[in-house]
């Protein structure tokens, strides 16, 4: 039986029981959350949102915690569908590739897909679905993060003949960082003044990989004018920088519009940042999740970022127009 039909079924079947008033206890779903990370901070927004969306509506939402470790993940992804338990499966994806034969399983059973946050498929470049049948993919392609990472960087080096940045990855080699940093350099490539010169490697788990990166890098006896990385990193050179006495000497960018990114833009000890809405996706994911299984309407590509102001690039003349959906 493929989907559509399942959809029909289940559409007449809610029609039904609710004009009969049993509709709540007919709605009431069980949902998978399959995460990249539980200790994410960004994540653990996204999560708030949704549980409060579920909860609105009938939906009970277990969570399951890959640690960043993408064959944890898949394994997850198959005992889900295995159990026959799970209405619906939202999946942040570690490595989406990886995922697609599971997810192309679980919409043959009739599983409802919504993508959250992470590309599940080849193309970095765009939020819409790249399999047939998921219900909805709610995210900021990472590659056009990457293009406003470098754009508030050419900013930042504006009358700077020898500009040197420094690029610090979350998780260097996972298709989420590859995307952000190609976007970075087909910016940065048309901007001889720009050169980076040195690179290290932040997680997205808290300030403390910022703050080893930092140090190893000041260690090494590079000199530097501009920082770019993940918020939770930017944190962590903020704190060194403060410590070493330069603070305002390094343009910190960040990425992912945290409360102290906003902060920090407002005070001077940041440059810039790129927002981000994890709230939002959150919402748009579970949103998306409850249409998908109450009414069988598929809402495809979402980019929770697509009306923000001035493309989410944030700087001290315009950060009065953000306000924080997470705290970094």
């Amino acid at each position: 039986m493929n989907k559509k039909i399942l959809k029909m079924i289940m559409s007449v079947l809610i029609i039904t029981f609710t004009m009969l008033g049993l509709g709540k206890s007919v709605l009431a779903k069980e949902v998978a959350y399959l995460s990249a990370s539980s200790a994410n901070t960004w994540l653990a927004s996204s999560v708030k949102e949704m549980e409060a969306v579920a909860s609105a509506n009938g939906i009970n939402i277990t969570e399951f915690d890959a640690q960043f470790d993408p064959a944890k993940q898949t394994a997850q992804l198959q005992d889900a569908i295995a159990s026959g338990k799970y209405d619906g499966i939202v999946v942040c994806a570690i490595y989406g590739v990886g995922l697609i034969p599971d997810i192309e399983a679980a919409i043959a059973a009739g599983i409802e897909i919504v993508v959250l946050n992470q590309v599940v498929g080849p193309d970095l470049t765009t939020s819409d679905p790249q399999v047939d049948g998921i219900a909805a993919s709610v995210l900021a392609a990472p590659y056009r993060s990457g293009t406003r990472h470098g754009n508030l960087t050419v900013k930042a080096c504006e009358g700077n003949d020898d500009c040197k940045v420094v690029f610090i990855y979350g998780i260097k080699g996972i298709p989420l960082d590859d995307a952000i940093r190609q976007g970075f350099d087909d910016v940065i490539a048309n901007h001889s003044n720009i050169k980076v010169v040195a690179e290290g490697e932040g997680k997205y788990l808290g300030p403390d990989g910022g703050i080893a990166a930092t140090q190893d890098i000041l260690s090494s006896g590079n000199a530097f004018d501009v920082m770019v990385g993940a918020d939770q990193s930017m944190q962590g050179a903020a704190i060194v920088l403060a410590d070493e006495g330069m603070t305002g000497k390094v343009k910190l960018i960040g990425l992912g519009g945290s409360g102290p990114a906003i902060k920090g833009i407002k005070d001077g000890s940041w440059f810039a940042g790129v927002f981000g809405a994890p709230g939002t996706e959150g919402r748009l994911a579970m949103e998306a999740m409850v249409d998908a299984l109450n009414n069988g309407v598929d809402q495809g590509g979402i980019d929770p970022l697509s009306s923000i102001p001035d493309e989410g690039l944030m700087t001290a003349d315009n950060i009065s127009k953000f306000t924080a959906e997470w705290d970094g």
